[in-house]
């Protein structure tokens, strides 16, 4: 084989959000998106959920054209918790988010004649983020009525040719929250104004993508949430999907390298079909084979080393947020032939008194559960079962052996 050239870009992006070079395998979920797109009268919104690292943020990327080309206006950011922490702070973040797109456009306003002395005049304003903050600040009653008028109001001004809606699409919606103790509820808030906007047949469409703790957190603030939303739950990529996000993109280009048939079935072994893991792992093969190309050495996939890595660079972090105690927790979770679907606190509770450490109560296993549902590792669905949030943790647990009694 010829020598590879040293000056061609890794294809891979493991990157948070980054598009990979190919995006295989959700075909169903952008047809069910477009579908939603086609509602005369916004019926369902959607939630884009999943663990980390099946490509919820990068699909949520590929939506937009698709809403832009059907004639939809497209609103969105991150919903930070600094965004979530307040109804002030959730109104901020959607009315600057709305002014971005709104600002091409402009109402008629007519001055007050004392001011020009002269006749009233009938003057243009655009619709920019200072005439929506002034507009929301200058409307009476609660923050979800000053809300629904800086909506309204927008609408109102949009021309009708062509522009179906808009759209508003959030990453990150698990960080939305209701704080009682605080009277702040900006969860409800979001929910109460799109309800209300939707039901006056304006289309303006909410896509939140988030954890799956997302859901059961909207249902929980309004039972009605569950008649608003189309859930469409990402899983891992099934063995053919998986394939073509590895050999897509160097096999649809002058790549120098290629990766044998045994090859694509260690790095379909090692990600499990999530795609972090496979842009992750074809990267590092992919660095690899051009250096081993280079000097004439066969080329293997190293699996021990990119295991440790990908221990190192993932799955540590988050296992050092967790008490050794909860460390324990985990680590029986980690036993359990169910733990990469779903398990019981029961199930969690039997297992433990097998472990050669103290076992678990019923009441302390509810307790650490919903701790680590706090910190991101675990989660409950509305089954009252409980998943790991993080892909493959199981398998990192077991490498690190059992914990100190």
């Amino acid at each position: 084989m010829a020598k590879a050239d040293p000056i061609f870009a890794n294809p891979f992006r493991p990157g948070a959000g980054h598009i990979p070079p190919y995006l295989a395998g959700r075909e169903i979920e952008r047809d069910e998106f477009a579908r939603l797109l086609r509602q005369d009268v916004i019926l369902e919104n959607m939630i884009l959920t999943g663990l980390r690292g099946v490509g919820k943020t990068v699909l949520l990327e590929t939506f937009k054209p698709i809403a832009q080309s059907a004639g939809w206006l497209w609103v969105g950011a991150d919903l930070s918790e600094a965004a979530t922490i307040s109804e002030d702070a959730l109104a901020t973040r959607l009315i600057t988010d709305l002014s971005i797109v709104s600002s091409a456009f402009s109402m008629d306003v007519v001055r007050d004649p004392r001011l020009l002395q002269r006749e009233s005049v009938t003057a243009s304003q655009p619709l920019d983020y200072v005439t929506l903050a002034e507009h929301f600040n200058t409307t009476p009653g609660l923050v979800s009525d000053k809300l629904r008028s800086v909506l309204e109001l927008v609408w109102s001004n949009i021309p009708r040719n062509g522009q179906r809606g808009i759209i508003f699409a959030y990453d990150e919606a698990q960080n939305l929250a209701d704080h009682s103790a605080k009277d702040q509820y900006p969860l409800s808030l979001l929910l109460e104004t799109f309800q209300s906007i939707q039901k006056k047949d304006i289309p303006f469409m909410l896509v939140l993508t988030g954890l799956p703790t997302l859901f059961p957190k909207l249902v929980e603030a309004r039972t009605y949430a569950e008649r608003m939303f189309r859930v469409v739950f990402l899983e891992r990529l099934a063995e053919a999907a998986s394939k073509e996000a590895i050999l897509k993109p160097i096999t649809e280009t002058n790549c120098p390298i290629r990766f044998s048939d045994e090859s694509v079935e260690i790095i379909c072994r090692i990600s499990g079909g999530y795609p972090y893991f496979i842009q992750f792992i074809c990267r590092e093969v992919f660095d690899l084979f051009i250096q081993k190309t280079e000097v004439g050495k066969p080329r293997v996939v190293p699996v021990d080393e990119i295991v440790r890595k990908l221990d190192t660079d993932f799955f540590s972090g988050r296992w050092a947020r967790a008490t050794d105690r909860q460390r324990q927790l985990l680590w029986v979770i980690a036993q359990l032939p169910n733990c990469e679907s779903e398990f019981t606190a029961q199930e969690v509770v039997e297992r433990s008194r097998l472990a050669e450490f103290k076992s678990f109560s019923p009441s302390h296993v509810n307790q650490m559960l919903a701790t680590l549902s706090e910190a991101g590792l675990i989660y409950k669905n509305r089954r009252g079962k409980y998943s790991f949030a993080v892909p493959l943790l199981s398998g990192f647990i077991n490498r690190q052996g059992p914990p100190a009694y």
